[in-house]
């Protein structure tokens, strides 16, 4: 049926409002749920032909599509708007697939966790809804920095290392937080703090971190590269489900990071490279924008 056709048909059958709905195929992050109203909010990239990257609440027809959905979880969704309503269906949780340069290093990454799982029994993580413990690490200034300072703040944190050589790696996590430091201004450090976390200390040292963050314009007050012992560090990435190995001279390592809560509780933990900048954003302005809980009266 040619486009002329179509059209002269859904006017002919305007009772018929299925005929001219359209349907378009987004992906984005989800900011927010709200299962009473039948809304998820999300963070979505260009939808082409109807509209730009934004954030926008959608209806959603079938409850059922909001039962395993939470803040951060990245999916795949269909939007169908007719003349007179809108609504998104057919949601899929995107996973995402560690060591995507290569499928037979990703299955190696996978041999070598279990291994080490073997070795030293599983690490319990910290889950999403669950107090961050605290920890302290020292910064490229060569001051003590710990978790716990920042109560009553929103903490972003992101694991890297400096010679990672791959800039879709640890350099476009680094460069996700430079955009959040353009972004959210003077907000940085009253309500703000970004923490990257190295995973490399034994190179890392706070010299190394402090010329890697003039590289990126860090303000030392608000943007942390931190490190420490080998032991302090591991037990770190170890609390967020980081893992990394020596791998002929780098690093190989999974992608973590974190949006911790003005009660220091957890997020989102968001696992990979798939997230744009904008969305980690929009995902850190929801969490900002919650006040901080009142401290009861002594």
């Amino acid at each position: 049926m040619s486009r002329a056709v179509h059209l002269f048909v859904c006017i002919l059958l305007a009772a018929l409002p299925a005929w001219c709905d359209q349907r378009y195929q987004g992906t984005g992050m989800v900011l927010a749920v709200d299962k009473s109203a039948q809304t998820v909010t999300i963070s979505h990239d260009g939808i082409p032909g109807f509209m730009d990257a934004m954030v926008m609440p959608f209806h959603v027809r079938e409850p059922h599509l909001l039962d395993n959905l939470q803040p951060a979880t990245m999916i795949d969704f269909t939007l169908v708007v007719s003349k007179t309503s809108s609504y998104v269906t057919g949601i899929r949780v995107r996973e995402y697939q560690s060591g995507e340069r290569d499928p037979q290093e990703a299955r190696r990454l996978s041999v070598l966790e279990k291994s080490m799982q073997a070795k030293g029994g599983p690490q319990p993580t910290v889950q999403v809804g669950q107090a961050a413990p605290n920890f302290t690490l020292v910064d490229q200034e060569n001051h003590p920095v710990s978790l716990a300072q920042f109560n009553g703040k929103v903490v972003a944190v992101t694991f890297i290392y400096t010679r990672c050589p791959l800039p879709d790696y640890c350099l476009r996590l680094t460069n996700n937080f430079g955009r959040i430091q353009k972004r959210f201004g003077d907000r940085l450090g009253k309500d703000l703090i970004l923490l990257s976390i190295t995973f490399d200390p034994e190179h890392d040292r706070p010299e190394v971190l402090s010329k890697y963050a003039e590289t990126w314009k860090a303000n030392a007050n608000s943007w942390h590269f931190l490190t420490g012992s080998i032991t302090d560090v591991k037990r770190v990435c170890a609390m967020f489900g980081m893992n990394f190995w020596p791998d002929e001279g780098l690093l190989t390592h999974s992608l973590h990071t974190l949006v911790i809560d003005r009660q220091q509780k957890l997020v989102a933990n968001l696992e990979g490279n798939q997230f744009t900048a904008a969305q980690l954003g929009d995902l850190i302005e929801t969490v900002v924008k919650n006040p901080p809980t009142p401290k009861p009266p002594a």
